[in-house]
């Protein structure tokens, strides 16, 4: 028998062990899978069933996109429905910013496919500035169909550039209504926050401008319109495919106005190259027939975003032509404050009519001389002489006799110092000097000699002409004081309703008809034979008014103003303010040419032209400079 042997370099495999541990590894990983499906059958339970709704709302908002549609803006008109402000549309290049790397490089490519100005440049460039970098920014506006075909055509090379419609504001008269109309410009970041705070920022959806000043940002509300809704379904692209439903935008009311265009435009023929201010009043209801401050600017440059060369020059000129100077301009009333001193010593019982006093050419305060406007003096002046030659020591006396709180607490009735309420933002208050008044300002105790000045609308005096207007119309109704007001009518869009702004009236006050009627006489009196005369000379109709010339800088003590030896800017103003006819008023109003001299020779013949057009119709002509003439009175 043969013995068996055995290589020790060979190993004997254990078949039981081997399938053993195949068992278990296959076990572990069949419990491995069978968990990995019990985890997934978990989550798919949970997104499919528990967070189903939720899933939906979501799927459904990445299938239908939400697009705002931004309302036609309500148009404004004047009075005859001559137009204001209106709206067109037309197609804009835009460009998201955030999906660009180089927007320079950007635009220079770009340039090679559509004009692109250095202005367009200069604006989008201010634009991006100002806002955030998602939104789409217009680099250039009104393209020609042959430049959006061109855009198409290369479409492909330009990703984050895109041609849309837009709707633009207009304004057909140009400077003409800037002030007072104002204009719109592009939402900022402030405005944004103070339309959350109201809770109207989703009414403001895909809007980018609205009203900055004037009309437009008084009347925003009226004026913007309800926000529309498209509801879009898209592809996973982001491409429109079909509207599903829409919520048509409601454009909101037009504005129709008190202004008359035409009036507005004699008004600003009239004053030619003088710089200057002129508002009218309807004094038996307060309405706003002009409201004129030249120079203007031209409200279409905000339209698209203002470039920083025009903002620049806007802000840079000498002329101001963005400060509103009926609105928020103030200057020193002179002589055109002595009807109301007149007034105020009929009305405290300081002087009666006939009293009269002897002007030797000035009045000596405190050691110093205040000097009357004509060399010599006018002589015996009573209340109505007064009035017609504008005699200056009449009014020094009755000043400090009056003294300065009896002045401030009488003027503050007719509006002096305060607002008006009129309805358009920015109005100044000006300043109605008090013994208060200069304690709260400078720390400082009043001085009697201070209110000499007073007394002939100078020293610390300040209104504006706006001011002066409302008081005049006041003066006009007999002391019935009613709040100015620019807006005729809101008309609803729709329905053609009219919310009719009603007149209203702020106060009326006390006044003697005696006494009223003392002062109203001395003002025709001044058209007839005093100051006014020579503008007023041939007029068919009755008119009263007075002058009013307001120094810029102080002259020295013993010195004549002598204006061909003053700078233009350091000349004086000329005022006027006047209502017609003197018996049965239709217009009242307050003319202010600055630096033009005298207001019997510069501000006067602008009113005139004013009550020959709106009276008789007759077109106007520009008021030209004249030199001085040493002779004439200062008023």
């Amino acid at each position: 028998m043969s013995e068996l042997t055995i290589n020790p370099g060979v190993e004997l495999r254990n078949s039981r062990r081997e399938i053993y541990e195949f068992r278990v590894r296959l076990a572990v990983a069949s419990a491995f899978v069978l968990c990995m499906f019990a985890l997934l059958f978990v989550r798919f339970f949970y997104l499919q069933v528990v967070q189903h709704d939720h899933y939906t709302t979501l799927a459904e908002a990445n299938r239908i996109s939400i697009v705002p549609i931004v309302p036609s803006r309500g148009i404004i008109v004047d009075r005859n429905g001559v137009l204001l402000a209106s709206n067109y549309s037309a197609y804009t290049l835009e460009i998201t910013p955030r999906k660009i790397d180089d927007v320079d490089g950007l635009i220079d490519d770009l340039g090679t496919v559509i004009e692109i100005t250095a202005k367009d440049r200069r604006r989008f460039r201010k634009l991006l500035d100002e806002s955030k970098s998602f939104e789409s920014l217009p680099i250039r506006t009104r393209l020609s169909d042959e430049e959006i075909a061109r855009f198409a055509a290369n479409r492909y090379r330009f990703p984050g550039v895109e041609i849309n419609a837009r709707l633009f504001r207009q304004y057909p008269q140009g400077e003409l209504f800037s002030h007072v109309v104002g204009h719109i410009g592009r939402i900022n970041a402030n405005e944004i926050e103070q339309l959350e705070d109201k809770g109207l920022d989703a009414n403001y959806r895909g809007t980018d401008y609205i009203g900055k000043v004037g009309l437009e940002q008084s009347y925003e509300t009226h004026l913007h319109g309800t926000t529309g809704v498209e509801e879009v379904e898209v592809d996973a692209g982001g491409r429109a495919m079909r509207t599903l439903s829409r919520s048509a935008p409601v454009s909101d009311n037009n504005l129709v106005l008190n202004l008359d265009a035409k009036l507005q435009e004699v008004v600003y023929t009239a004053f030619g190259d003088f710089r200057g201010a002129l508002v009218a009043i309807d004094p038996t209801t307060g309405g706003v027939l002009a409201f004129v401050s030249k120079p203007g600017f031209d409200p279409n440059l905000f339209v698209d975003g203002i470039d920083t060369q025009n903002w620049k020059e806007l802000n840079e000129s000498i002329d101001r032509p963005m400060v509103n100077r009926a609105l928020a301009g103030t200057y020193p009333p002179g002589s055109t404050f002595k009807p109301f001193m007149a007034l105020a010593a009929l009305n405290i019982g300081k002087r009666r009519p006939e009293q009269a006093i002897s002007d030797p050419g000035g009045y000596n305060f405190g050691g110093h001389f205040f000097r009357d406007d004509k060399v010599g003096g006018h002589g015996m002046v009573d209340m109505y002489k007064s009035l017609v030659v504008s005699c200056d020591t009449y009014y020094y006396v009755l000043a400090n006799d009056l003294g300065i709180d009896n002045i401030s607490t009488f003027m503050r009735q007719f509006g002096f110092g305060s607002r008006t309420g009129i309805d358009i933002t920015g109005e100044s208050a000006g300043i109605l000097p008090s013994q208060e008044w200069k304690t709260k300002r400078f720390r400082q105790k009043w001085y009697a000699g201070e209110t000499i000045s007073v007394g002939i609308g100078q020293g610390y005096n300040s209104y504006t002409p706006l001011q002066l207007a409302q008081a005049t119309a006041t003066l006009a109704n007999d002391g019935v004081m009613y709040r100015p007001h620019i807006v005729n009518y809101i008309e609803d869009i729709v329905t053609r309703a009219r919310s009719v702004v009603e007149p209203q009236p702020m106060r009326t006050i006390p006044l003697n008809p005696e006494h009223l009627k003392v002062v109203k006489n001395a003002l025709v009196g001044v058209n007839k034979e005093g100051t006014g005369a020579r503008a007023f000379a041939g007029t068919p109709y009755v008119s009263a008014g007075k002058t009013g010339t307001a120094q810029v800088i102080a002259i020295k003590q013993g010195e004549k103003y002598v204006e061909s030896r003053v700078a233009e800017r350091h000349r004086d103003h000329a005022l006027f303010i006047a209502y017609a006819p003197a018996d049965n008023p239709k217009l009242a109003l307050a003319v202010l040419v600055e630096n033009a001299g005298f207001g019997a020779r510069a501000a006067a013949p602008i009113a005139r032209q004013v009550f020959d057009y709106y009276l008789l119709g007759k077109q106007p002509t520009p008021v030209k400079a004249e030199k001085d003439d040493p002779k004439a009175a200062r008023d």
